[in-house]
């Protein structure tokens, strides 16, 4: 769990670094930050699900996943619940932010097959190096919405630990490795490429309520790997 505590804390630190930053930027700057985040996000999300996509075993699967996700989050209303709760403390635009923050830490090789190689071959490689770009990333992002953005490490404590331990009691932890990694990096690619919409106004998709998606791919190996 080394590499993920590391990477854990590359997260504050560079949020708190970030913050720091953040006290010397004029408006003005932020705004155009928001901007710089909204289009990376967008770039980004692109990049990983036409990156997977072309890797999917199963090219529907990914209009499977969001076509229940979705209905799955708004039933629970996810987004609604977390949009009451900023709304109270007064930082509306943080969940913008802390959305697409956690995806861009939690969706990608280095963050599914990092806690995999490190509970199976005790290899933290990949977690050192996700580490890197997240502590960079994450002064970015604090210098954009603030303090607020602690609240993405324990979600990447989370992901990355419940990761670490699935792969410590599972037989089939390859699968992980190789087409589920592309199934659910297509579908963060697309919950990514919606924050960036949300985030430059442009289209507000409730993001949140899409997160269930990313389990139906899980749900779907683990049926499949029964027969």
């Amino acid at each position: 769990m080394i590499g993920t505590i590391t990477n854990t804390v590359c997260i504050v630190a560079g949020t708190l670094l970030g913050c720091g930053l953040r006290k010397g930027i004029k408006k003005a700057y932020r705004d155009a930050l928001f901007n710089a985040m909204g289009l990376a996000s967008l770039a980004l999300g692109v990049s990983a699900f036409v990156q997977n996509i072309s890797k999917s075993e199963f090219p529907v699967l990914f209009i499977i996943s969001i076509a229940v996700g979705g209905p799955c989050g708004t039933m629970l209303d996810l987004q609604g619940r977390v949009d009451r709760w900023a709304a109270l403390k007064g930082r509306s635009r943080l969940v913008e932010g802390l959305t697409t923050a956690s995806l861009l830490y939690c969706i990608g090789t280095f963050s599914i097959v990092g806690p995999i190689l490190s509970a199976l071959q005790g290899d933290n490689t990949f977690l050192f190096t996700n580490s890197t770009l997240d502590l960079v990333t994450s002064a970015v992002f604090a210098t954009t919405y603030g303090m607020g953005m602690l609240l993405a490490a324990p979600i990447l404590f989370c992901w990355q630990g419940g990761i670490y331990l699935l792969a410590k009691l599972s037989s089939s932890a390859e699968i992980m490795q190789g087409p589920l990694l592309h199934e659910m990096s297509a579908v963060g690619g697309l919950l990514i490429l919606s924050s960036g919409l949300a985030i430059l106004r442009i289209k507000d998709c409730k993001t949140l309520n899409y997160i269930p998606s990313l389990l139906i791919p899980i749900l779907f190996y683990w049926v499949k790997s029964l027969f």
